[in-house]
Parts: C-alpha cells; sequence; structure tokens
C-alpha cells in the first residue's frame, strides 16, 4: 500500500483501542499517511506497521515526548485515557500541539461531558473540551458518542456460552454508535478540517434499544434462547474486577449506567450525524452484535465454555470494591451539587445545540 505524500500525515493516539484503530484502518484505507503513538512496540505495534503506519514510542502525559512524536504531522486525533489524570494527558497534548503548530485536533468526548456530573473523568473530559476549543490557531472538532455498543457488547460471551444476557440498565434505552462508526466521523473530520472546525458530533446508532430488545436480537442472531437477566451493580462490579477492570473505570461506570436509567442517553437520540457526514447508515445493533459474536473470546467452543461457567461461579466468592471509599482515598475533588445529566439544565443546554459553547 503506498502513501499519498501530497496528503498530511495524521497523529493518532489510543492507537491500538478500540476507536483509535478503527480510525487508523479507515485513514489507511484512504490511502493517507498516518503516524500512530503506542506505548511499545509489540504484536499490536507490528500490526499497524504491516498496515504501513509509522509507530513512535510516546508517553501521553509528557509534552516533551509527544511534540517529538508530532514531528511532521499536521492533524491529530486525541483519545483521552481513562485515567484519573487525563486532563493533564489533554494539557501535555495541548501544549506539544501549540508547539507543533498543529492545524487541527478530532478530540473523542463524552456525550456526558459536564463541569457538575458526579464522575471526575466525565467532568475532565468538559474541562477538555474547553481548553483545546480555546486553542488558537487549531481547528477543534469535537466527536461525543454516547454510551457505546460495545460497553454491551462486551458481554456476548454470557449470551454465547452460557445463554444469558447481563441487564444494567433495565428498560432505559440507547441509540449505541459502533467502534467503526465513530471512527468514520473522526476520519471525515481529520481529512477535512476546517469545514468541521467548531462543531459538535455525536454518532448514534439508527434505532433506540433497551437491554431486552438487544437480547431479542442477540437471541435472533444466535438461534438458541437467550435469557435477559437483571444483574446489581455490586454484582457487576465483583464480575468486573474479576476480570481485572480497575475501580477507577468503575467508579466512573457506575454513575454512567444510573445517567442510562434516567434517560441521558435517549435525550436526542438517534442522531443522523453518521449519515450525513459519511454518506453511509450507521450499523444497526444487529450487524454489530453479530461482529462481536465472531470474536475469539465468544465462539463456541469447549474451552470458552468451561472458562465461562468457572468464571460465573467465582463471581459470588470474589471481594468487590468500596467505590465511595476509594474516591475519598484518592481525593477526587467534588462539585458542590453533582448532578446527572437529565438533572442539569446547563447540561441539556449545551447538548442541544450542534456548536461548541463560546
Amino acid at each position: 500500500m503506498s502513501i499519498n505524500i501530497k496528503q498530511p500525515k495524521i497523529l493518532v493516539t489510543g492507537a491500538t483501542g478500540k476507536t483509535g484503530s478503527a480510525v487508523i484502518t479507515q485513514l489507511r484505507q484512504q490511502d493517507l499517511p498516518v503516524k500512530a503513538i503506542v506505548r511499545s512496540h509489540d504484536e499490536r505495534s507490528k500490526r499497524l506497521d504491516r498496515l504501513g503506519v509509522e509507530t513512535v514510542v510516546a508517553d501521553l502525559f509528557d509534552p516533551d515526548q509527544l511534540l517529538v512524536a508530532m514531528q511532521g504531522t499536521t492533524r491529530a486525533y486525541y483519545c483521552p485515557p481513562l485515567h484519573p489524570y487525563a486532563l493533564q494527558s489533554a494539557t501535555a497534548f495541548a501544549v506539544a500541539a501549540q508547539a507543533a503548530k498543529l492545524e487541527a485536533i478530532v478530540g473523542l468526548s463524552q456525550w456526558l461531558a459536564s463541569p457538575d456530573h458526579p464522575s471526575l473523568h466525565t467532568r475532565q473530559i468538559w474541562l477538555i473540551e474547553q481548553m483545546f476549543s480555546m486553542l488558537p490557531n487549531i481547528a477543534y472538532v469535537n466527536v461525543n458518542p454516547g454510551y457505546f455498543a460495545d460497553n454491551y457488547l462486551r458481554l456476548i460471551d454470557f449470551a454465547t456460552l452460557l445463554g444469558i444476557w447481563p441487564v444494567l440498565t433495565g428498560h432505559s434505552r440507547n441509540a449505541p454508535p459502533s467502534n467503526e462508526d465513530i471512527a468514520r466521523i473522526v476520519v471525515v473530520a481529520l481529512t477535512d478540517p476546517d469545514r468541521h472546525a467548531g462543531k459538535r458530533y455525536r454518532p448514534t446508532g439508527p434505532a433506540l434499544l433497551s437491554a431486552y430488545d438487544m437480547a431479542a436480537t442477540i437471541q435472533k442472531v444466535l438461534g438458541s434462547r437467550v435469557f435477559p437477566v437483571n444483574l446489581p451493580m455490586w454484582m457487576f462490579v465483583r464480575a468486573a474486577r474479576l476480570q481485572g477492570v480497575s475501580p477507577f473505570v468503575l467508579s466512573s461506570f457506575r454513575y454512567y449506567v444510573e445517567d442510562h436509567k434516567r434517560g441521558a442517553f435517549e435525550f436526542g437520540a438517534p442522531t443522523t450525524d453518521v449519515y450525513e457526514l459519511t454518506g453511509r447508515p450507521a450499523e444497526d445493533f444487529e450487524t454489530i452484535a453479530r461482529r462481536y459474536m465472531a470474536l475469539p473470546f465468544a465462539r463456541q467452543t469447549l474451552a470458552n465454555r468451561l472458562r465461562a461457567f468457572v468464571n460465573f461461579n467465582l463471581v459470588p466468592f470474589t471481594p468487590g470494591y468500596d467505590l465511595d471509599r476509594f474516591e475519598r482515598k484518592q481525593f477526587h475533588p467534588v462539585p458542590p451539587l453533582p448532578q446527572f445529566a437529565m438533572e442539569n439544565e446547563r447540561w441539556q443546554t449545551e447538548h442541544g445545540s450542534p456548536s461548541l459553547p463560546v
């Protein structure tokens, strides 16, 4: 695959993650030159090498390393790490971007972003939005999806291997976007940043669905019974800890589930952003589910069934986390009046317009 040297080289962070890898794949399909920031040279970075991507090892929290990584690039996709110091990473990126004279940043944000949200990560995401939008001489495009299809489908092995579908969100609805559709909007913005500068785009799926609707779709594709099972958050936290999920991630995720129940992801959904920007309809849940069912962890093999059975039975004996205590011990700053999205008039006002706040 040859590289079109007339095209600006694009920097991608989170290059081996869900959206970053999809962004890179789509950019290379268009024969666009890409430089990817990776944590280390390993098998995942070798896959990028095979795509014709230039890889560079850099610390997302170090402005000097980021400046070196930006050399030779003019545009960037920034995916903030799900980390207690995400704001430091974004600040380092902004400082380096100014020094490198980048012309555009396309940033992955959050539909819930707000300075008043209970989640520290979500409050930091809001601050990152504001900071990037104030950078002089750098076009900023905000891509702020809600609750990804991936958040549901990472549990697809429960359905394929055990015949159950964990339900955390009750009958509340969402129009979940695929990683690939999120990436398509990012790529459109990266290839024509001047046209999209100052805009906010929310990729969604084409239809509002509850977790019970999703279970019915999975049952249809699987061809065997799938039983939706309400899973209390304390039980989910135990299962997640068993899989190595950090307390910081879970401390935010529990709030996102509550936002889901209160209708935050149904608010303003579905959008037509995917179709309007890419000319292709957003992928429906069945299409996305079929892709996840084909992944190795979800295949109906004897080894997978045994693993799923053992892990399922270990959950009741796995300690959870005291997430409130965790937040106190980490000295997370707390807003005077934490508010979920649907309680927050400011959030609803800001998220009712496609333009960024001035």
